[in-house]
């Protein structure tokens, strides 16, 4: 049997795969085993922070990989350590707790968020208000906390204790926070799997001014936003503002699987010894490639990440067959005359691979693309994306 037989045979159906198998890369360029060539506008949804292979990334998880693979949470581990720091110092929190992946990081969230609202407020103060067209996780209790049916509806019963609020709606939220005992707001600064809709300004700053008049928390899911992908360092900091919860995975890695729950000053100590664990969270080669990632995330790459975005929405904004460019950073959406799905095929027929966010076109390019390869295949989803 060749891969396509045996991952047909043998792995859960619940991934609607592309009909290639990908085998190497280099950078922003991936390679099928036909030897085919694409430049990668994905990045394994938002993860291959530097490209494929990234030899700075590679060198600093193979020197660790090669001293200590892992510890559990039993012991200290310096590059788990290093990691929290970098973290704490770089947006202001205060504490970390690692784990795997984004839907743990915001089950660490919420449950935080609980336990400090029933020990500060009440007990029975443990609703967290979250985002209509919100994704936040797929465990049962992140995906109650997603504010979209379509997950909800072969999964339930649910975690009780979410309540939804039309994004960008403020005179819902006030009226969701004032007459319900309310333990935290729960927000995506830019709603990626919801189709890349960034919230506004006077949305955010209406998050917050509740939050400090009625002492509830603040919670960004900097899942995808994160670790440089809006163009900077974390999403809310496009805003002004400082969270008292930020999680956050997929970029933090560059490749491995490694979530994040930083903790700010008003829920630090919150967390106990036994209250919460992971046996992989923290783990050091995990952490050693993440310190790498982002240590290299400064204000020229930054900068750099603006100026490609507005490149790229400048480049699709008015082109033929395409409606509208959202998003924010190199984390963008196209919504397109023709079905995504055709536009998506086209682009991937023609060396350029880049996914879906409900109905529009999702880019996700490493954070260093070369110029000449985002020129080029932004020209290539142009093309795409004209009407016959």
């Amino acid at each position: 049997m060749n891969i396509k037989e045996k991952d047909s045979l043998y792995i859960a159906n619940t991934y609607a795969r592309f009909p290639i198998e990908l085998q190497s890369g280099k950078g922003s360029y991936v390679y099928d085993t036909e030897g085919k060539e694409y430049i990668d506008l994905g990045t394994g949804i938002a993860v291959n922070t530097f490209g494929v292979s990234d030899e700075k990334w590679v060198n600093a998880v193979t020197t660790q990989l090669n001293t200590l693979q892992h510890t559990s949470n039993l012991y200290y581990s310096k590059p788990c350590a290093e990691l929290a720091e970098m973290l704490c110092t770089r947006t202001g929190m205060k504490k970390v707790f690692f784990s795997n992946s984004g839907a743990e990081a915001n089950e660490c969230a919420i449950k935080v968020a609980r336990k400090y609202a029933a020990e500060k407020k009440c007990s029975d103060c443990y609703k967290i208000v979250t985002l209509k067209n919100s994704f936040h996780g797929r465990t049962v209790t992140t995906l109650a906390a997603t504010g979209q049916d379509v997950f909800h509806k072969d999964f339930l019963p649910l975690t009780e204790g979410f309540l939804y609020c039309e994004a960008n709606n403020i005179a819902e939220l006030t009226e969701i926070a004032e007459n319900n005992k309310i333990a935290a707001i729960m927000f995506e600064c830019v709603q990626g799997e919801g189709g890349v809709l960034p919230l506004t300004p006077e949305f955010v700053k209406a998050i917050f001014d509740l939050a400090e008049k009625h002492d509830i928390l603040t919670i960004a899911d900097e899942v995808q936003t994160g670790n440089g992908r809006t163009g900077k360092l974390y999403g809310f900091m496009n805003y002004g503002v400082t969270p008292d919860i930020v999680s956050t995975a997929k970029g933090l890695g560059g490749g491995l699987p490694l979530g994040a729950t930083m903790l700010g000053e008003k829920v630090k100590d919150v967390l106990k010894a036994g209250d919460h664990g992971s046996t992989f969270g923290g783990n050091p080669v995990a952490c050693a490639g993440a310190a790498n990632i982002l240590s290299r995330i400064d204000d020229e790459l930054l900068n750099g990440v603006v100026r490609k975005s507005k490149y790229i929405v400048e480049k699709l904004s008015g082109a033929k067959g395409i409606k509208s460019v959202t998003g924010m950073g190199l984390m963008l959406g196209i919504e397109t005359v023709k079905d995504a799905s055709e536009v998506i095929t086209e682009c991937r027929n023609n060396g350029v691979l880049v996914i879906k966010a409900k109905s529009k076109v999702r880019l996700l390019p490493a954070l260093n693309i070369p110029d000449e390869l985002l020129e080029k295949a932004v020209e290539v989803i142009i093309n795409a994306c004209k009407e016959c």
